[in-house]
């Protein structure tokens, strides 16, 4: 029995559907955070390939720690932050951040004469890494990990419970004075427009 070229043609087309629309779920979830040993979260090796949204330099939201002194061998330092890219095609569209989202902080030290620089300030060596994670499984969502300080960032991190949240005072800061949800939107200038045009903005931004 002969196949109809034509229909051929259209099984040929569904399963080649089929198979980007697999593959497009596949590599969505691929890039959500991966634990082992229960909730120990794995460090994402590709972070720097995720969606960069934004750098503070020398950010504190402690009133009293002002800029280093003039002529200070340890400059102020940055804070990169990234956020998968599924949750950011997500937000774009909602205004929301769906569960699995990742956030990575990054932070740098940072120098100021070097190579042709002779003003300002460029990024250099690591000097921490810490991730917040939307997790339903959670009684408030979220959870924030701390990978290291310095030259020891570790592979995988506890997410921060008990008195060591308490000390970091994570959770109260964000719930407090996050934008969006527990997200400091409010420093990502190309997020914060979508997040006013979607009405996800907590109120008083």
């Amino acid at each position: 029995m002969s196949i109809k070229p034509w229909l051929f043609m259209v099984s040929t087309l569904c399963g080649i559907t089929l198979a980007m629309q697999a593959g497009a779920q596949q590599s969505s979830s691929q890039d959500g955070p991966r634990f082992t040993k229960g909730n120990a979260l794995v460090r994402p090796a590709d972070y720097r390939e995720w969606i960069f949204l934004s750098s503070g330099i020398g950010m504190s939201y402690d009133p009293a720690v002002g800029d280093p002194p003039a002529g200070s061998p340890a400059g102020p330092g940055f804070g990169n932050v990234f956020v998968n890219p599924s949750s950011y095609r997500s937000f774009m569209k909602t205004g929301k951040w769906p569960n699995g989202t990742v956030f990575i902080l990054e932070g740098r030290r940072s120098s100021t004469v070097g190579s042709i620089n002779k003003n300002g300030w460029f990024q250099t060596e690591l000097a921490g890494m810490e991730a917040l994670v939307k997790d339903s499984r959670l009684p408030d969502g979220w959870a924030f990990y701390l990978f290291g300080r310095g030259g020891t960032i570790r592979e995988t991190a506890e997410p921060l419970a008990g008195e060591e949240l308490k000390r970091a005072q994570c959770s109260d800061c964000h719930s407090k004075n996050a934008a969006v949800e527990m997200s400091f939107v409010q420093f990502y200038p190309t997020l914060l427009e979508v997040a006013r045009q979607k009405g996800t903005l907590k109120a008083g931004f």
